[in-house]
């Protein structure tokens, strides 16, 4: 085993001889290439780079040194109940969470989830998470989301949801303002969106919480185009009344017309794919293949552990196996043949790096690897591994071949928060205890044979919601439609 580095606070860091994928526009490979890091900053870039005395040095020979991947959509706080819910439907994830269960997680319970979502997120190279926190049911459920990710040394966002309310509710509450004003403080390492879905309903009973949101100068981020939840009338409202912008992020998108794609593109906004989730739970056929041709910017994002896995290696292939089969499929139903891929490994790669900074905002600062940015790295690196060579390919190797135990290292903000595929400074026994709290509080109050069915629950003998929000009495024949099982 190689020589334990000390890795002190401020000691400059460099990665010697990699091959560096530095996310740029002409897509450029940098083989033998050395990232150097002085304070939260890539100071230089280059081969056989002079470093400062005293620099910690990493060796990347045969390793990929890429940006921090960013997930623009991840519901953070279900952590607790990974792989519960594997063999769910859409319909049976929003009767457990919204209309049933949802209700009991406590502060401690979000808390406890945080932690581990953002630990496996580091630990698999995502260096920035947006958390889409739509468990707060209460500001104390707010303020143990954001204990949970000042714990962590990664990079987040606060997406502020609360499913148990209508938006124009909890965002017009004093508490809220107040928790705003404490806990959102303008640092670099915790952004702040506000979360909630918009149904459709004429009256538009979400306005207030748009109205919210200007005022203080954040984005949202909306569940769009969810088959029988969100669709194109909830495009059309938010575009009617001038809420669609840059930094609105639109997740899944789904279930859309090219109608509001369209209106997407022309607002400048961005979807947040999430391909594992639409292939399983039925929001609608992953889009990408869709609207790759209205030049609409993406991110990626895996959505929750409740059903899937918490890393950006498997949305990437997942997205590429996807587009590429609807593209065939497409062409079969024409009597054609594809002869060449429309969406490439590289593409996918820029979607989970330079696609996530794009859809925050943060575009000049993360998801690359340029002097001046800021310093979130990962090198992947597995020297015990036979799938780590030959390396010919290196967008290809990333999309198709790594995984999270090739994480070698990561760097968020200057900072090594991973090395020799070891995590530095979390306690992860803190964090399975935790956990575990968790699971036996829910298991104990929903009672056993209520858990046990809840993996995979019957269709229940009354009347049943194909949409989860109760706060309007809107119904389409598209979405939002009641119906009575029999």
């Amino acid at each position: 085993m190689s020589e334990r580095i000390r890795f002190e606070a401020d000691r400059p860091v460099v990665l010697r001889g990699g091959t560096v994928l530095p996310m740029d526009d002409g897509r450029r490979i940098l083989t033998g290439t050395d990232v150097l890091v002085i304070g939260d900053r890539i100071a230089d870039v280059g081969p056989e780079l002079p470093v400062p005395d005293g620099t910690a040095e990493i060796d990347a020979t045969d390793g990929i040194v890429m940006p921090g991947m960013i997930d623009t959509h991840r519901h953070m706080w279900q952590t607790a109940m990974r792989g519960y819910g594997a063999d769910w439907t859409l319909t049976q994830y929003f009767i457990w969470y919204y209309l049933e269960h949802g209700k009991l997680f406590r502060p401690e319970d979000v808390h406890a989830g945080n932690v581990l979502a953002a630990i496996e997120a580091l630990d698999a190279g995502v260096t920035t998470v947006v958390d889409w926190s739509h468990g707060l049911q209460t500001v104390d459920h707010a303020d143990a989301a954001v204990d949970a990710l000042r714990s962590v040394p990664g990079r987040f966002v606060l997406a502020y949801g609360n499913l148990q309310r209508a938006p124009a509710d909890w965002t017009a509450a004093p508490e809220f303002r107040d928790f705003v004003r404490r806990r959102i403080t303008g640092d670099d390492m915790l952004g702040f969106q506000l979360a909630f879905d918009v149904t459709g309903d004429p009256s538009f009973p979400e306005r207030p919480a748009f109205e919210v949101a200007r005022d203080l100068g954040v984005a949202v981020t909306t569940h769009a185009g969810v088959w029988g939840a969100t669709g194109d009338d909830g495009i059309r409202l938010m575009y009617d009344h001038g809420f669609m912008n840059a930094g609105t992020v639109y997740v899944h998108a789904a279930s859309l017309s090219a109608d509001s794609y369209h209106r997407i593109a022309a607002t400048g906004g961005s979807i947040s794919i999430s391909t594992e989730s639409e292939q399983s739970a039925g929001q609608g056929y992953p889009p990408t293949w869709a609207i790759r041709a209205h030049g609409i910017p993406v991110s990626l994002s895996m959505d929750t552990s409740v059903w899937w896995s918490g890393d950006l290696f498997s949305a990437m292939r997942t997205t590429l196996g996807a587009d590429r089969s609807r593209e065939h499929l497409e062409a079969h139903a024409k009597g054609d043949t594809v002869t060449h891929s429309g969406l490439r490994a590289d593409q996918v790669v820029d979607w989970a790096t330079r696609g996530g900074a794009r859809a925050l905002g943060r575009d000049g600062e993360l998801g690359a690897l340029e002097v001046g940015r800021k310093a979130d790295i990962v090198l992947i690196k597995n020297e015990h591994s036979p799938v780590s060579f030959p390396l010919l390919n290196p967008y290809g190797h990333v999309a198709f071949q790594a995984q999270r135990g090739d994480v070698h290292t990561v760097l968020v903000n200057g900072r090594v928060v991973k090395h020799e595929h070891r995590l530095l400074g979390v306690d992860l026994a803190a964090a399975r205890e935790k956990v575990e709290r968790t699971v036996d509080h829910l298991r104990t109050t929903m009672g056993e044979e209520e858990w046990r069915k809840g993996m995979n629950p019957d269709i229940p003998q009354t009347t049943l919601l194909d949409n989860p929000y109760t706060y309007t009495d809107y119904h389409s024949d598209s979405t939002h439609t009641r119906r009575d099982s029999e």
